[in-house]
């Protein structure tokens, strides 16, 4: 009987050594970084965004923002499918000609791309975010620097999947420079090369801090001091979620439309301010 006891406690603990070991080998697998850094295959995507900066007041407008994205399939690069739908809303406050900040919330929709998925289609993403932009004039060009942080919700297409908070640091630099003219003014072209490093934190970012670097050169024309059009390409990379040694990496066309209504009266109007970008 001692001896069927001793057996009995030998396997109790074999079982319960090999259920630590395999729940530690499966966390291992989880997030185990490669020996080297690995670059995934590279994609192509479409973005077409609307920039909207509307006068509320003398030091308040509303910026509104709507941004389609489209993703590549097997059969169509670029304009092959649509990954996600922006609505982007803030309420923005003019310090001066050189600074102004922004605050207010994102709805993003985010389309299941995976052709072979059989999970969910469609997800809602929740955003806070403000922004705090700084303009300096140099000789006929503009430079800007955008700082954005961003407290984001999101979920995965699995049903009923929690919601996973992370929080988006962002750094923009960006110039625009004058092709035809001595300064940014209607009937003018204008290059604008930007880059922009965004970092993220939060409990499901281990090892995967670079979210993405985004390096942009981009062509616009200044049809009215209210309208501007434009067109780009964007090369990005950053650290995959889930393993920080697997970087993905795309090509993207960019389209944008930029617009600054203001109805009102003419006496009411401050001078003209740096903010479309």
């Amino acid at each position: 009987m001692k001896t069927f006891r001793t057996h009995i406690v030998k396997l109790s603990f074999l079982m319960l050594f090999a259920f630590i070991f395999k729940g530690l080998a499966q966390e291992k697998e989880a997030v185990e970084l490669p020996e080297y850094s690995k670059y995934k295959d590279l994609g192509t995507k479409t973005w077409i965004n609307t920039y909207g900066n509307i006068r509320i007041s003398k030091r308040l407008f509303w910026d509104a923002q709507t941004h389609l994205r489209l993703e590549e399939t097997e059969a169509t690069p670029f304009f092959g499918q649509v990954a996600q739908v922006y609505n982007r809303h803030a309420i923005g406050y003019i310090h001066s000609k050189y600074f102004n900040v922004r605050l207010g919330g994102v709805l993003r929709l985010n389309f299941n791309t995976d052709e072979a998925s059989t999970d969910r289609n469609l997800v809602p993403e929740w955003r806070i975010w403000h922004q705090y932009q700084f303009a300096q004039s140099l000789a006929s060009m503009m430079i800007y620097h955008r700082i954005r942080i961003e407290h984001r919700w999101t979920q995965s297409f699995v049903e009923n999947s929690e919601y996973i908070f992370r929080n988006r640091w962002r750094y923009m630099f960006r110039m625009k420079i004058p092709l035809n003219n001595h300064k940014l003014k209607p009937k003018t072209f204008y290059v604008a090369p930007e880059a922009e490093l965004i970092m993220q934190s939060g409990k499901a970012v281990v090892a995967s801090p670079m979210e993405d670097l985004r390096l942009t050169t981009t062509l616009g024309y200044i049809l009215t001091p209210r309208l501007t059009v434009a067109a780009g390409a964007m090369y990005s990379q950053g650290q995959d979620l889930k393993n920080g040694g697997y970087y993905k990496q795309s090509w993207a066309m960019r389209f944008h439309v930029y617009y600054s209504p203001d109805f009102r009266k003419v006496k009411n109007k401050l001078p003209e301010i740096h903010l479309t970008d």
